[in-house]
């Protein structure tokens, strides 16, 4: 192991090889189920490291993954950034041309690539924007018929050593890359230093952050190629936990089996995910008494879905972040005092984005650039900094004037804090609804409307108004063998209970599925090119909110 005091990522696994050799790495695969313990992957680990070498991939290049989640990806997790070079994880959900930017852009001399999305890798192939790629590895143990220069990954690995010399490395060298998904224009790069990913990592650990320990089973159900799947393959190599790997597109019953039979005590992943599976036991016996804790991002976690978890001795753990965050920046944890409350009043608090964890500062600037105070009404845009925020983006200075301001970043999140210091996300900034002078916070409302039994998925957007500027219109998603007439007053009641009248949607349209975007988010943007039209809202005055019979 390489001496000094630099904060990097190689000591987490030299110490969990030593202390946890027989812990398990368990992957869901188009095989069946591979295991195989900590030992083993650190030899792994150290072969592709030597591949890289003798490929003559340059000590400090970027490296592309191109893969879902499995354990041959998570080898990639340090056998990359150990070793110098920076991993590159790469969305294959992205639109052809947004992954020909980013491989052009990042300079990739080499792609690892899962064998089912070689088709969307060649389609996405272009010679000028793949001209820096030497290589392609695909990780199997063969390689499908395919135009791309490709070994597959076992042939790329085999005969090189199962010990490697790795380098010291200072904290400030590059370990990863990763670009936002690019709604709003070409993906943004963000890179992430060594000690970015460590401090990211002890935070995690923390009981305020994750708190993964060598006890927990830690299945990231997020995408690897989404910032790193929210960090838990490092957390929980760090820990000396079990991994638990649900492999490509794993269906609701996949995801319980695994739970099952692998006895998984914390798991992470989007809304989308765990209202699949709540579905699922609606029909199904599942048993999940390993489970501990179910970690909630990406989107606003339903009052609904915390209390139907809540119900099955589940603690779903709310958490906000972004790709500029490495992503964790705040955990809806209970304090103490809070351990006695309600459950309603608990799940109140659970239902908000939660309290920073330690290591990262906020402030909530409003609109004239002052301070909100801490009341749970007020709010602005928030605004953190901390030693795994990233501080510019890669390549793109234009985004850095906008963005950034004195070490800040500057998040477009629009949020009020209470007293207790539990950050609310009210919108973004680009989809608050400003209505008449006044602001309207679709987040509410979208969840409001998901706490209905008859609602499986909602998100509100603001349509142009001509006297009113934008109103609020309500896509719905209705469960199976819900009347769509009957079910409109009846969320119109319900928003009715908490919200006045001029902030109800003036209407509910019920489609089949909300557009979503690459990293599994309501896609707004979508709807909005879809829905721009103000006949939609024309001639409906506020206060009348979609009760012309009122």
């Amino acid at each position: 192991m390489p001496g000094g005091t630099d904060q990097t990522l190689r000591p987490f696994l030299w110490r969990t090889e030593r202390l946890y050799p027989d812990t398990e790495i368990v992957s869901r695969t188009a095989d069946g189920i591979k295991r195989y313990d900590y030992t083993d992957y650190g030899k792994r680990v150290a072969q592709p490291a030597n591949a890289l070498e003798d490929a003559d991939i340059t000590s400090d290049a970027r490296v592309g993954t191109f893969c879902w989640n499995h354990a041959r990806h998570f080898e990639t997790y340090f056998s990359i950034p150990s070793s110098g070079r920076q991993l590159h994880t790469i969305n294959p959900l992205l639109p052809d041309e947004h992954i020909q930017y980013i491989v052009e852009n990042a300079v990739d001399e080499l792609l690892f690539v899962d064998p089912s999305l070689l088709g969307k890798l060649e389609s996405s192939h272009d010679a000028d924007a793949f001209s820096s790629v030497e290589q392609f590895v695909v990780m199997g143990d063969a390689v499908p018929e395919t135009t791309l220069n490709a070994v597959d990954y076992e042939s790329f690995i085999e005969g090189h050593a199962t010990e490697y010399d790795w380098p010291s490395l200072s904290e400030e060298k590059s370990a990863g890359l990763c670009y936002t998904s690019g709604t709003t224009g070409k993906p943004k790069g963000v890179e992430y230093t060594q000690k970015m990913l460590w401090t990211h990592t002890m935070a995690t650990l923390t009981p305020q952050g994750l708190g993964i320990d060598d006890s927990d089973v830690v299945m990231p159900v997020v995408p690897m190629f989404h910032v790193n799947a929210w960090g838990m393959p490092f957390s929980a190599t760090a820990a000396g936990a079990k991994h638990v790997y649900p492999g490509p597109s794993p269906t609701p019953e996949d995801i319980a089996q695994l739970i099952e039979e692998e006895r998984v005590t914390i798991t992470a992943g989007v809304p989308t995910v765990w209202l699949g599976l709540l579905e699922y036991m609606e029909d199904n016996t599942v048993d999940l008494s390993s489970l501990e804790e179910i970690v909630i991002g990406g989107s606003a976690a339903p009052k609904s879905v915390i209390k139907k978890f809540d119900d099955l001795g589940v603690d779903v753990l709310h958490a906000w972040g972004m790709t500029e965050m490495s992503p964790i920046g705040s955990v809806a944890r209970l304090k103490p005092e809070m351990e006695d409350w309600s459950p309603d009043r608990q799940h109140e608090k659970q239902g908000k984005q939660g309290l920073m964890v330690p290591g990262v500062e906020f402030r909530v600037i409003d609109e004239n650039g002052e301070e909100v105070p801490w009341n749970g009404d007020d709010f602005g845009e928030l605004w953190v900094r901390g030693p795994w925020i990233t501080t510019e983006y890669f390549e793109r200075p234009e985004a850095n004037e906008e963005d950034f301001e004195d070490g800040w970043l500057k998040t477009g999140d629009v949020v009020s804090v209470d007293s207790d210091g539990y950050i609310t996300i009210v919108d973004r900034t680009k989809d608050v609804i400003k209505s008449g002078g006044e602001w309207i916070s679709s987040v509410e409302l979208e969840n409001a409307l998901m706490a209905h039994t008859g609602v499986a998925e909602a998100t509100v957007i603001g349509v142009p108004h001509d006297r009113w500027q934008e109103r609020p219109v309500a896509f719905v998603v209705p469960t199976d063998n819900t009347d769509e007439e009957s079910i409109t007053e009846e969320l119109l009641e319900l928003l009715g209970e908490d919200y006045p009248k001029w902030w109800l949607p003036d209407e509910i349209l019920f489609i089949d599925e909300v557009p979503k975007t690459a990293t599994g988010k309501f896609s707004k943007k979508d709807l909005r090119e879809e829905y721009n039209d103000s006949s939609l809202v024309e001639g409906k005055a506020p206060e009348e909110s979609a009760r012309e019979s009122e």
